[in-house]
């Protein structure tokens, strides 16, 4: 027989390059092989779709582990719309729940609910291309697309973007590197400045460290569940205490992008991207302005802050302006705000954090355009502009579909809540934003609702955590380019 060479991947099967007339036998693909190439397979058409399986998959893997006997404290069967509502809780960090966090959960499920939160904080995206790095050793084009549409999500509404944006595409191995790194670092000092001030207020020591680690992930993921069962009330106040959950927020809530670009010259602001300097000055001003407008709507109300004296006014207002942008702890009964510092409350949620970050709302940038193409047509000019750079229209239209998007979400599930609990429209409004947002605050009328309020209130925060713009992008069927513009007409606004 003559020489040949033959080289073919078929049926699972793997057959090299051979030359002679030996026999020879096809060699077994590598399982971890195909599921790599099944896994690229599928996130080629729609990296955003992608992530919607990935989020579904996720929470229906743990609806059934929190429905396990071994993950309750009772070693019973949790209802269905309870773990239901748990688990999209956890995966999308939220934070708001219809059971005691704190009582109800075993050791087996609080564990689950610590891992959980740290995969929905991530990012699944970033997630996914993290385990493809460590598959491939390698990340191809398709893996970098995704994990740029993760920080960046102007790339899944219109592939790929001007480069200066956000992250470089070149860059996102280093990102990669950054979001774990980050995370680790962040919760581990975290947890660091809180063990101490635990084991001086009498918690033993091992109990101590995991409710350390406990909070730090919950403030560094933005969910804010309690693993005490009076909350915040031993320490609301140790201002050492809630300052470490107010860091932990911070940093959490500024975005994977942010949190790069100081790792790689925090002393060199002028390099920073335009991104990075709409999320720092956006985010501050509203911290500022949060806890101002919380001192004068609140100082005269016994029930949360009139009793309180100048300093520690200000402090508790300021927990209180970082927690309600989506950290979901609190000091207070949120049931017990007057109705003005409620729909202050509702307005930070819905803003939320900072792009590709752990906090959830329509984000600090999306505000932040907005504002910049409004005092841009006030000026009678017809681009945007931000510290020196101009930003391209399709970024205001980007902007505007998120918060349209964002506001029918919102106003859906009022009505539907409305219709079914019955109650104020005030509470259901403000729990409501607190699940689109992903915040976790409650005036405790979440955990009153019945089965089907519940699934309403979970569908929301799900639509809240995957992003309006992503399954805006998923349910698009395709992307086409219009090569023809149709006769103009100017209609008339405002």
């Amino acid at each position: 027989m003559s020489n040949w060479q033959w080289s073919q991947v078929n049926r699972g099967f793997q057959v090299l390059s051979r030359s002679g007339t030996e026999p020879f036998f096809p060699r077994p693909v590598s399982i971890l092989v195909r599921v790599r190439d099944g896994v690229d397979s599928l996130a080629h058409k729609s990296p955003s779709r992608f992530a919607i399986l990935v989020f579904s998959a996720l929470i229906m893997v743990f609806t059934v582990l929190f429905s396990l006997p071994i993950a309750s404290a009772d070693r019973t069967i949790t209802p269905l719309h309870d773990a239901v509502f748990t688990a999209v809780s956890v995966i999308c960090v939220t934070g708001l729940t219809t059971v005691d966090m704190a009582t109800h959960w075993s050791p087996f499920g609080n564990i689950l609910v610590f891992v959980g939160v740290n995969i929905g904080g991530i990012g699944v995206l970033t997630l996914a291309s993290l385990m493809g790095l460590v598959i491939a050793r390698r990340l191809g084009l398709r893996a970098k697309l995704m994990a740029a549409s993760d920080s960046n999500p102007s790339r899944i509404h219109a592939g790929p973007v001007n480069e200066g944006q956000t992250v470089r595409l070149g860059e996102v191995g280093s990102l990669l590197l950054t979001v774990a790194i980050s995370a680790l670092v962040i919760e581990v000092g975290v947890a660091a400045l809180l063990f101490p001030r635990m084991l001086q207020a009498g918690v033993s020591l091992m109990e101590a460290l995991w409710h350390s680690f406990y909070y730090a992930a919950m403030a560094f993921t933005n969910t804010g569940f309690n693993p005490n069962p009076g909350g915040l009330d031993p320490f609301a106040d140790d201002y050492w205490f809630l300052g470490a959950l107010m860091i932990g927020v911070f940093l959490g809530s500024l975005g994977f992008p942010v949190i790069y670009a100081f790792a790689r010259g925090w002393r060199k602001p002028r390099r920073w991207s335009v991104h990075v300097k709409l999320t720092l000055v956006t985010t501050v001003a509203l911290m500022i302005l949060g806890m101002v407008f919380y001192i004068i709507l609140e100082f005269d109300n016994p029930k949360t802050f009139g009793s309180l004296n100048a300093g520690n006014t200000i402090f508790q207002s300021l927990f209180m302006s970082v927690m309600t942008r989506s950290g979901g702890f609190a000091t207070i009964d949120i049931s017990d705000l007057h109705g003005s510092s409620l729909l202050l409350s509702d307005m930070l949620m819905f803003i939320g954090g900072g792009s590709a970050s752990t906090a959830g709302g329509i984000k600090v940038t999306t505000l932040a355009i907005l504002f910049l193409a409004a005092f841009a047509e006030a000026r009678g000019k017809q681009e945007m502009e931000a510290f020196g750079k101009r930003i391209p229209s399709d970024i205001l239209r980007l902007a505007v579909s998120v918060v349209l998007w964002g506001a029918t979400t919102v106003a859906v599930a009022s009505i539907l809540i409305l219709h079914i609990s019955k109650e104020p429209f005030d509470v259901v409004l403000f729990d409501v934003i607190s699940a689109f947002a992903t915040c976790g605050l409650s005036t405790g009328l979440t955990a009153d609702l019945p089965p089907e309020g519940v699934y309403v209130m979970a569908a929301t925060m799900f639509m809240g955590r995957v992003g309006t713009v992503t399954l805006a992008a998923a349910l698009a069927a395709s992307h086409s380019r219009q090569l023809f513009k149709r006769p103009e007409e100017r209609p008339i606004v405002g």
